[in-house]
């Protein structure tokens, strides 16, 4: 199953290229559960294999992941909390969900845009406490560039480095993932410190 899907995404990615890379990191940045590594991965292999640039590809996946962001932001900011909190099941946001995540970012602010760019299901649902705290357009993109250039970049140059191997591809992820989630530790127990 997963062979095919990838098999599919590369053949997607090879056939539209950086547009469909764009438009792919914008569903998975949006509130569409889509998850980038089945993006941004098989386009590195594609870059590896000289079908693509490596530096585009990174390009394309962060501004696919900005455009997937301000759509949320700009829910966000168009239908207010008490309309996300009672139609969000719709758009996989649980209202659970959205609490912790609109905790998180109450806390840690724009440090928590960044960081929650980096992790697993707060990615997606980070730009929409953002949007309600009408949190600068500027600083949002900024926080939100920073983290997904970061991510897609570890993504894409595992996917040029082992794109072929699948198993590599797996143990690599996993491996990047933990050191981001401890970075990220390190860097909000730095930052409340600082604060402190």
């Amino acid at each position: 199953m997963l062979e095919t899907l990838i098999t599919w995404l590369v053949d997607t990615i090879g056939t539209l290229g950086y547009p469909g890379i764009v438009l792919l990191m914008g569903l998975e940045s949006s509130f569409f559960p889509f998850p980038s590594e089945v993006v941004i991965i098989p386009a590195g292999y594609l870059a590896q294999q000289g079908d693509m640039n490596l530096a585009t590809v990174i390009i394309a996946g962060i501004l696919g992941s900005l455009l997937g962001a301000w759509v949320n932001y700009a829910i966000a900011i168009s239908v207010g909390r008490t309309a996300l909190l009672k139609w969000g099941k719709w758009i996989f946001l649980p209202e659970e969900k959205f609490v912790r995540v609109e905790k998180f970012l109450k806390t840690h602010g724009e440090i928590g845009t960044f960081i929650g760019r980096l992790i697993p299901v707060i990615r997606q649902y980070i730009s929409f406490p953002a949007g309600l705290s009408k949190m600068p357009l500027a600083r949002f993109s900024f926080y939100t560039g920073l983290g997904a250039g970061l991510w897609v970049t570890i993504l894409a140059v595992i996917g040029y480095s082992v794109g072929e191997n699948e198993a590599l591809v797996r143990e690599w992820s996993q491996t990047a993932l933990f050191w981001l989630l401890l970075g990220c530790v390190v860097l909000v127990l730095l930052y409340w410190k600082m604060r402190k």
